[in-house]
């Protein structure tokens, strides 16, 4: 784990890291820098930094913790599951597409986050028949929603929904094929 500063019993001023357990969900809110793990459990952190607890006041209807992880530097907008980002496209393969995470919301990433669309995220149906070199190429700007961390180097993206996929490419003749969503996605673009 962490190195442990003497801030109280918590585990409050603890250095974490990404996918480190901050502490039990039954007890726990998931704050910023944090995430609730798929087993519905346990709460996670999101990025390197100080791990910091909140306790709730006496009267409050919830009387679970906060806990956030506090970046040990400035950093700019940070990947949660259920955020709708702006990828890029690095790598194709067979069963999945890599990308660099561009943007969050409206708002610019300063770290390199790295994102995988598996072949069962790309479209909600007739997932089976997903060709991932059709569906995906290098360069491709995309928008997705943010499932999970996945693991410690990737966070699962999905493209399952109608607003969300491809919204700049080129295709194999070098022509620029654009989608209706780039309006929308330039001007995003424009403010990351």
């Amino acid at each position: 784990m962490g190195v442990m500063a003497a801030v109280g019993g918590d585990g409050d001023g603890e250095l974490v890291t990404p996918g480190e357990l901050l502490g039990d969900s039954s007890k726990m809110i998931a704050g910023r820098g944090a995430y609730v793990a798929p087993n519905g459990r346990s709460v996670r952190a999101s990025l390197t930094g100080i791990r910091r607890v909140t306790h709730p006041q006496p009267d409050a209807a919830d009387q679970r913790s906060i806990v956030e992880v506090v970046g040990h530097k400035a950093h700019g907008a940070v990947p949660q599951p259920g955020s709708v980002v702006i990828v890029r496209i690095t790598k194709v393969m067979a069963r999945t597409a890599s990308a660099d995470i561009m943007c969050v919301e409206s708002k610019a990433v300063r770290e390199k986050f790295t994102g995988i669309i598996r072949q069962q995220d790309v479209r909600a149906t007739e997932i089976d028949k997903v060709d991932m070199y059709l569906s995906f190429r290098p360069g491709d700007i995309v928008r997705a929603l943010v499932l999970s961390l996945g693991d410690a180097r990737a966070y699962y993206l999905s493209t399952a929904k109608n607003e969300l996929g491809v919204v700049s490419a080129q295709s194999i003749a070098a022509n620029h094929i654009v989608s209706r969503q780039l309006l929308t996605v330039t001007v995003i673009l424009r403010y990351c």
